[in-house]
């Protein structure tokens, strides 16, 4: 399927990268990593607050696109003053469907490579909110809740798919007595 026609955002466009690739995002780019608990639950997220995240909202790309038809992070190009955060929100409710106000961020984590970096924020499902991701526009094949266990046995987007050992370990944690998470 051709791509359908999409508002172009100013920060659309390839830098050429001083590690040697192109990179998509003439700002920098931005995605959102998502977790949750057991998406199959019948209402809002009701986990207590510090329990670990089962699940992540995972992207399976278009095959027209960059990497088409590998699993990533709903994300795109940042915009000219447009925080990291701001673009990964942006970007996730525009590919996914997932509302600002049900994400509550964590932290991030930055790739910079000096002449362009790629943010990933690390979100949980807001309490009391839902999220239900599914495709919003032609960027994706599908959109989905992916138990963490099965995160590695899809075919990931390869910069995702070397940096989400890291990014699980960082959203997940290590349980405290308190039932708060440390973080690397």
């Amino acid at each position: 399927m051709p791509p359908l026609p999409r508002h172009r955002q100013p920060g659309d466009g390839w830098v050429e990268c001083a590690c040697g690739q192109r990179h998509w995002g003439l700002f920098g780019a931005a995605g959102l990593l998502l977790a949750g608990h057991d998406p199959r639950a019948s209402g809002p997220s009701d986990a207590p607050e510090g329990a670990r995240a089962t699940h992540v909202v995972l992207q399976h790309r278009a095959t027209w696109s960059h990497h088409g038809g590998t699993w990533g992070i709903p994300g795109g190009a940042r915009a000219p003053h447009e925080s990291a955060v701001d673009a990964a929100l942006r970007e996730s409710g525009e590919e996914a469907g997932i509302a600002p106000a049900s994400v509550r961020v964590l932290e991030t984590s930055v790739l910079d490579h000096g002449t362009w970096s790629y943010t990933t924020v690390l979100a949980e499902v807001a309490p009391g909110a839902r999220v239900d991701p599914r495709p919003t526009d032609a960027e994706s094949l599908d959109v989905r809740w992916v138990a963490l266990d099965d995160v590695a046995r899809l075919p990931l987007l390869p910069a995702f798919g070397a940096a989400w050992p890291v990014l699980r370990r960082r959203l997940v944690g290590t349980p405290r007595p308190d039932g708060h998470r440390a973080r690397d």
